[in-house]
């Protein structure tokens, strides 16, 4: 895949004045953040939110990954459930677990068909159902539903960047999965 031409991600030769101090942390990092350079407002204002949601959530990196993966999925993004392949791996999810995310809930563990039926239900009904919303609360606590649903929606954002500028998965990611991909 190549980047639209207009939102290629920004070299670093080529990085924005306005962002120099994000230079080499988080922004650098990953192309989703260099193709959001082209706005260099819009990325400052998204540092605090993916601070929060990508390291301070309370869901904590397990559930985290489950939720971003669905959401992934769901989206269609392609850099996204690769990217989250490895932190999913990281966080401990097996390879079966990871692939099971992208099918139906009725064949999913308990935990994540729970996480994984809220993600659904986000993307087809833009809210939780009050059986969903019971069940997340008991499991996860106000903080933690709450923190679901801005990961998914903070995935979201990312995904409708990526899928509509065709951003290329990082190169050390493409690496890492074609020295091992998603087993089965």
């Amino acid at each position: 895949m190549s980047a639209h031409p207009d939102f290629a991600p920004i070299a670093d030769a080529d990085w924005p004045e306005a962002l120099a101090d994000l230079q080499g942390g988080f922004a650098t990092g990953l192309n989703v953040y260099r193709t959001m350079a082209h706005h260099p407002a819009l990325l400052r204002a998204w540092a605090d939110l993916r601070e929060h949601v990508v390291n301070r959530t309370t869901l904590g990196r397990e559930r985290s990954e489950v939720v971003i993966l669905r959401a992934g999925f769901r989206l269609g993004s392609d850099y996204e459930w690769a990217q989250h392949i490895l932190r999913a791996r990281s966080a401990g999810l097996s390879d079966a677990r990871i692939r099971a995310l992208r099918g139906p809930l009725d064949a999913l563990p308990a935990p994540d068909a729970l996480i994984a039926r809220a993600v659904d239900e986000l993307f087809a009904n833009r809210a939780l159902t009050p059986e969903t919303l019971a069940a997340l609360s008991a499991e996860l606590g106000r903080e933690g539903v709450l923190d679901l649903i801005a990961t998914v929606g903070f995935y979201s954002t990312l995904g409708y960047i990526l899928n509509t500028c065709d951003t290329p998965l990082d190169g050390d990611a493409s690496d890492a999965l074609k020295t091992r991909p998603l087993a089965g």
